[in-house]
């Protein structure tokens, strides 16, 4: 992996599910769960779970973009979580899980706003894409128990029935992306 790291913050509804996704893609160093895109400092779980912090459940991606580009971890986001729910993913709800791209620089907020376009103009979605595309401020790590969840969990009642099945289906479209570590894992599954 190349020493030249970027950084994508995402928000797709809950962070595990997310981070969960993203862990197995080729270029991605390491995904971290946390918090972003609110009004108060260090926030809990807890507290970002009110849904009255203004905080978004995100996953930073730090990736090498010699391997993949944002471009690409974008047409991943689009394709992985449902964009046209505002403040919902599945039967999770409240602010905090809205659909979110935080970019960290001039380059990707025109890459997020073309991606945007481009998604828009095909058929993936009927209804209108309802993301939020805004600049970067402040990430907080979530609590170290929320860290690789779907990894240490997977027999977890949310992670067999939720996570799992939307991981396989990622592994399924997305075989030329991923690293070579998870074809075999993915006979486990």
């Amino acid at each position: 992996m190349s020493n030249q790291l970027e950084v994508a913050t995402l928000g797709a509804g809950c962070f595990w599910c997310v981070e969960a996704i993203f862990q197995d893609v080729i270029g991605v160093d390491r995904v971290v769960s946390g918090y972003s895109g609110g009004q108060i400092e260090n926030p809990t779980y807890q507290a970002v779970c009110t849904g009255e912090t203004g905080h978004a459940e995100v996953i930073q991606i730090h990736f090498a973009p010699s391997v993949v580009s944002f471009g690409d971890l974008l047409h991943i986001f689009w394709r992985t979580h449902d964009p046209t729910t505002l403040n919902r993913q599945g039967a999770d709800t409240g602010t905090q899980y809205r659909s979110a791209i935080f970019y960290h620089d001039e380059q990707q907020q025109k890459d997020a706003l073309a991606s945007l376009a481009e998604t828009e103009a095909s058929d993936l979605w009927a209804a209108p894409i309802v993301t939020q595309i805004a600049p970067f401020t402040h990430f907080y790590p979530a609590e170290e128990y929320h860290q690789n969840y779907f990894k240490n969990n997977p027999n977890q009642s949310y992670c067999a029935m939720v996570i799992n099945p939307k991981v396989r289906k990622f592994r399924a479209a997305f075989q030329d992306q991923l690293k070579q570590s998870q074809s075999a894992e993915e006979s486990k599954l």
